[in-house]
């Protein structure tokens, strides 16, 4: 997501970053290629054009050339601009009104663009996260099996789906899912309307008699991401039409350019108010300008990543596991808990997406982080194949054991061998970090419990950063030549 954008703004403002002093000149040429890469990333021209022109005009100033560290301070003004285009003048409109009952949210949008799905993932989120009473209803009356395919994703979310009945017209059906939400007491009503291939005078006109009986709250628009700058068009349409509150961008986890985000809120004036980042029903993230922007300029999405954790991993375990993380007594069973949890959150890719980047820092390839998850499924079926006190111990392994182990998981000794050997290094670097002070550090970031404050004017480390975390975190080794003569 934004991979385009974010390697594009990198190199713009790497070249920034060598210099002591910055000039006109140099904010120029920075600015030529930000405007480049945000043309190719489908961004309007008139967006284009006043952002580049703000960031010119605040970087050009005498506060920016006399800086202690010029490079910083365009960093910022960029990061900055970026929000602003993002959130619009109100901040608080991105927010789902859904506080008071019954709050009937309408879901509108093409077909094809994910309306079905992105109903289910917001009906689970509403449901798991902030404990509300949610209904689902389909009125898609065209679409073949629609109806049965939201009810299937209702039990697989845990959300009440309003129960299907044949023949009866779309606005029939919303004025019943309405009465039968109210007569159950329900917090939140979802109306998943139905589509077309394109924007019509028959899909605008069910819209509107659906909005005006049924009185939403939100009328939340899906866009495939994917569309690029047709998406504005789309937007613009239902905007005018039925009058939207909001935008749910899917898809965005394929499209590396991500200019539809940066158009349709500047160009609409409407919030985005969801990103769709994948199929599963968990796959969903409430649009943040400031950490949307943060990705775009490599800072990683670090704020994420510790919710993520926070929702992942149990909170007694993960506090056990950094006991013995520190006192140097890391097992198998703790390493399987961190492998696990990683295939959760998502897996190796989803996790290198969140983390910061640097353009001096070379990305791992799409084969290697590939056999990095398969590795991980390696390591599992593994650790699965060893006896409980195997997993307590690993240093009972011997060479009988391990060969029964790799029996066990199809696999060879050599894996075993590796296996042991990243575990003895994890706990090793446990030791190490307790002595350096480190612990209460990893404590604080693994549990969320000061997270904002790691994220804040979080960047990707420097080259001397990254040689001093190396030196704490790897094991140090003796140089053959120098043994020791006996």
């Amino acid at each position: 997501m934004f991979e385009s954008l974010s390697d594009r703004f990198s190199s713009a403002i790497e070249g920034l970053t060598r210099k002591g002093a910055i000039s006109e000149e140099d904010v120029a040429a920075a600015m030529r290629e930000v405007r480049i890469s945000l043309l190719e990333s489908d961004v309007s021209l008139p967006v284009v054009r006043s952002f580049t022109r703000a960031v010119k005009r605040r970087a050009t100033g005498q506060a920016v050339l006399r800086s202690v560290t010029p490079a910083q301070q365009v960093i910022k003004i960029v990061h900055d601009e970026l929000v602003e285009v993002l959130s619009g003048e109100d901040a608080e409109s991105a927010e789902l009104r859904v506080n008071k009952p019954l709050a009937t949210v309408m879901m509108v949008g093409l077909q094809g663009s994910g309306k079905t799905t992105t109903t289910a993932k917001i009906g689970k989120m509403l449901t798991q996260r902030e404990g509300k009473k949610v209904m689902m209803a389909s009125l898609d009356t065209r679409r073949p099996a629609a109806m049965e395919q939201l009810q299937v994703l209702g039990v697989q979310a845990g959300v009440k789906t309003l129960p299907i009945l044949t023949g009866h017209s779309a606005l029939e059906i919303a004025k019943r899912a309405k009465q039968a939400a109210t007569f159950s007491n329900y917090d939140v009503l979802l109306l998943d309307t139905a589509g077309r291939l394109h924007v019509d005078e028959e899909l605008m006109m069910e819209m509107t008699e659906i909005h005006s009986d049924a009185s939403p709250r939100e009328t939340l628009l899906v866009v495939d991401g994917l569309t690029g700058q047709d998406a504005v068009n789309v937007a613009q349409a239902f905007t005018k039409e039925i009058g939207i509150s909001g935008i749910v961008l899917t898809r965005m986890e394929g499209d590396g350019r991500g200019g539809a985000a940066l158009s349709m809120r500047a160009v609409t004036g409407k919030p985005i108010k969801f990103i769709g980042t994948g199929e599963k029903l968990d796959d969903l993230q409430q649009f943040d300008p400031s950490r949307i922007a943060g990705t775009i300029l490599g800072m990683g999405d670090i704020v994420s990543l510790v919710e993520k954790a926070a929702e992942t991993f149990e909170m007694e375990k993960m506090q056990r596991s950094l006991r013995r993380f520190g006192r140097g007594r890391y097992n198998m069973n703790d390493f399987r808990l961190q492998l696990e949890a990683v295939q959760k959150m998502g897996g190796v890719h989803k996790l290198l997406s969140m983390m910061p980047n640097s353009p001096k820092m070379a990305k791992p390839s799409d084969e290697l982080v590939d056999d990095m998850e398969v590795q991980v499924r390696r390591q599992i079926a593994l650790i699965c194949s060893m006896t409980r006190k195997e997993r307590a111990n690993p240093r009972i392994i011997h060479a009988s054991r391990k060969r029964r182990i790799a029996a066990g998981a199809g696999l060879k000794v050599s894996d075993v061998n590796s296996l042991l050997k990243a575990q003895r290094q994890v706990a090793d670097m446990g030791k190490r970090a307790a002595k350096k002070g480190l612990l209460k550090q990893v404590h604080a970031f693994a549990t969320g419990q000061d997270f904002e404050g790691i994220a804040q004017g979080m960047s990707a480390p420097s080259p001397m950063q990254q040689r001093k975390l190396s030196s704490i975190m790897q094991p140090k080794t003796r140089n053959p030549r120098f043994r020791r003569r006996r």
